[in-house]
C-alpha cells in the first residue's frame, strides 16, 4: 500500500457549495415573505380587536340602552354569526404554504448528516495538519488575509465535539468539549447546558488516562447537578481507581518509576495521533505547514530563473518561457503565466459541469475508482471539445517537448476546503505491472501540473521523501519527470496535495505517457542521468 490511510469525507466541491449559498439566500427570501404575510395577518387581527374593544367597553356600559338601538341590536347579530366566523377564518388561515412548498423543492439538495459529519472531521484534520487550536478556529481566525464573516458558537463547538465522541476520537472531544465550555464560561447564551458539557469532557478525558482532570470535572458537574447518576457513579470510581494508582505508585522501585515516566512521556506525545500514524504523515504535515528542509547555499546557487525558447522552439524565440528552478533532485520546474485568466475561465466553464469524485488507478485490477486518500472533485477535457483546450495541449507539448498525443487527457480537479490527495506516485511501480496496460502507452514519464486559482491558506504540492514544498500560483505549471531515461521509476517524486485550510484550489494536470518519447528523450541505462 503506497498511501496512509485520513479520514476526510468533504464530498462537496466549493462550486456546489456555492450553489447551496444561493439556495439559502433564496430560502431566507422566502421566509421574509412569510414573516410579512404574517405580520400583514396579525395586524389586520389586531385592528379587529381594537374596533371591538372600544365597541364592548361603550356597549357594557349600559347594555340594555345599547341594544334598544334597533341598528346596534342588527349589527350585533351580524358580528356574530358573519363577522366573528370571517376572523376566525382569517387567523386559521396558512401563510405559510409558499415557504413550507419551497423549502420542500429546495431540501432535496441540502447536505446530509454524511455530508456534516464529514465538513466535522474535515475541520479536525485542518486543525491537526495545521496546528491550530480550536479558539483560533472559533473565533474564525485563520491565517490568512480574512477572518470567517461568523464565529463559532458554543453549541456549534459542542456538536463538533459529539461528532468527534461518535467515533471514539477522544482526543478531539476533549478539544471542542473545552472550548464550549470555555465559550460558556465566557458569559456566550447556548442552548446547551453546562452540564451535558462537563459529562462528555470528563469522561473523554477519563479515556485518555487522565484520572485527576476527569475527576476534577466530574465534581464540578456534581456542584451544578448532585443528582446526576452516572456522575455519581463515575466519581466513585475515579476515586477508587485513583487511590489504587497511588498505592501502586507509593510501592514501585525507582525502575518501574523511570519506565512509568518514561511511559506517560511517550503517551503524551502520541495524544491526538490516530492508531494508523505512520512517520510519512508527520513529514507530509510539517511541509504542508511551511516547515519544508531548506536547502544549503550552495544547492541554492544552482537554482535559477530563466527565459527558456524549449531548444530555439519558433513559437518561444520571440516570446520565450519564464522558467523558474524549484528544486534540484528531482527536478521540479515551474513555468509562469502559461494559462491566461480566459482560458483559465473556460477551462473551469468545461469542467464544472461534470465534475464527479476524483479517481486513483487500482493497482490490482488496473481499473479507476474513489479512495478515501483523495478528496476532491474532477473532470476529463478532450482536445476535440474545444479550440482551448487543444491548444493548452500543443502549448504543453511545445513546452516540454514531449509528445503529448499518448498522453491521458486533461484532467481539472477542484479542491475545497479540507480536499487532498495523499502521498502518491504517479507512475506505476513494478509491484503493478497492469497500472497503464488498458491504454496502451506505457507508463507515465512526466506529470504536467497547472495551478489555476491561487490559495490564500493551505493547498501546496509536497513531495515527502525529499522535503520540497510547491505554492500554488495562478497561471503558473510545475514539470517533473517520474521516470528515469533508463526507464524505472523516481521513487523521490512520492508528493502529495496538502489540504485547503481557506480557500478555492483548481488545477489541471497532463499525466504524459512513455509511448510516442523514444526519440525526444532517449532511454539510457545511467539513471543519474
Amino acid at each position: 500500500v503506497n498511501h496512509f490511510i485520513v479520514f476526510i469525507y468533504l464530498t462537496r466541491q466549493v462550486s456546489q457549495m456555492t450553489d447551496l449559498l444561493y439556495t439559502e439566500k433564496d430560502l431566507v427570501t422566502s421566509l421574509k415573505d412569510y414573516i410579512r404575510a404574517e405580520e400583514s395577518k396579525l395586524e389586520q387581527v389586531k385592528k379587529w380587536a381594537q374596533k371591538l374593544d372600544v365597541l364592548s367597553a361603550t356597549a357594557t356600559q349600559d347594555p340594555e340602552g345599547f341594544l334598544g338601538h334597533p341598528v346596534n341590536a342588527f349589527k350585533l347579530m351580524k358580528r356574530l354569526n358573519t363577522e366573528w366566523g370571517e376572523l376566525e377564518s382569517l387567523v386559521l388561515k396558512d401563510m405559510s404554504d409558499g415557504f413550507i412548498s419551497n423549502l420542500t423543492i429546495q431540501r432535496q439538495y441540502f447536505p446530509n448528516d454524511d455530508d456534516q459529519t464529514g465538513a466535522a472531521k474535515a475541520l479536525m484534520r485542518l486543525q491537526d495538519t495545521y496546528r491550530l487550536d480550536t479558539q483560533t478556529i472559533s473565533t474564525g481566525e485563520l491565517p490568512v488575509m480574512y477572518s470567517a464573516i461568523l464565529t463559532t458558537l458554543c453549541s456549534d463547538c459542542f456538536e463538533l465535539g459529539k461528532i468527534a465522541y461518535s467515533d471514539a476520537d477522544y482526543y478531539h472531544t476533549e478539544l471542542w468539549m473545552e472550548q464550549a465550555l470555555k465559550q460558556l464560561d465566557g458569559g456566550e447564551e447556548s442552548t446547551v447546558d453546562m452540564v451535558t458539557i462537563l459529562d462528555y469532557l470528563s469522561y473523554s478525558i477519563y479515556q485518555q488516562g487522565e484520572l485527576e482532570r476527569a475527576l476534577d470535572y466530574t465534581k464540578r458537574l456534581l456542584k451544578l447537578d448532585s443528582a446526576h447518576q452516572r456522575a455519581n457513579g463515575n466519581l466513585k470510581y475515579f476515586e477508587y481507581q485513583l487511590a489504587k494508582q497511588k498505592k501502586v505508585e507509593a510501592e514501585e522501585g525507582l525502575k518501574e518509576k523511570e519506565k512509568r515516566e518514561r511511559e506517560k512521556r511517550e503517551a503524551s506525545e502520541k495524544k491526538g495521533r490516530p492508531a494508523d500514524y505512520l512517520p510519512e504523515r508527520r513529514k507530509y504535515e510539517q511541509l504542508c505547514r511551511g516547515e519544508g528542509i531548506k536547502m544549503t547555499p550552495r544547492r541554492q546557487s544552482r537554482m535559477f530563473c530563466r527565459y527558456s525558447d524549449n531548444n530555439r522552439h519558433p513559437l518561444y524565440v520571440l516570446g520565450p518561457v519564464k522558467q523558474e528552478d524549484e528544486w534540484d533532485r528531482p527536478r521540479i520546474i515551474r513555468y509562469h503565466d502559461v494559462l491566461s485568466n480566459s482560458e483559465i475561465e473556460k477551462v473551469k466553464e468545461l469542467a464544472k459541469p461534470r465534475l464527479r469524485r476524483a479517481t486513483v488507478h487500482d493497482p490490482q485490477t488496473g481499473k479507476l475508482t474513489t479512495a478515501h486518500y483523495r478528496v476532491s472533485k474532477s473532470a476529463w477535457l478532450t482536445a476535440y471539445e474545444d479550440p482551448v483546450v487543444d491548444k493548452i495541449n500543443q502549448r504543453i507539448e511545445d513546452i516540454t517537448g514531449l509528445n503529448v498525443k499518448t498522453a491521458e487527457e486533461l484532467q481539472v480537479a477542484n479542491y475545497g476546503v479540507g480536499g487532498q490527495y495523499e502521498p502518491h506516485f504517479d507512475f506505476g511501480r513494478k509491484d503493478e505491472p497492469d497500472a497503464f496496460k488498458e491504454l496502451g502507452t506505457g507508463n507515465r514519464i512526466a506529470t504536467w501540473l497547472i495551478y489555476m486559482s491561487d490559495v490564500p491558506s493551505g493547498g501546496a504540492t509536497v513531495f515527502t521523501d525529499v522535503g520540497a514544498a510547491v505554492w500554488p500560483k495562478k497561471g503558473s505549471a510545475v514539470f517533473w519527470y517520474n521516470l528515469f531515461p533508463s526507464g524505472e521509476g523516481d521513487y523521490s517524486t512520492r508528493h502529495a496535495a496538502c489540504p485547503v485550510l481557506v480557500g478555492n484550489k483548481w488545477v489541471s494536470n497532463k499525466w504524459i505517457h512513455e509511448r510516442g518519447q523514444e526519440f525526444r528523450r532517449r532511454c539510457t541505462l545511467d539513471e543519474s542521468d
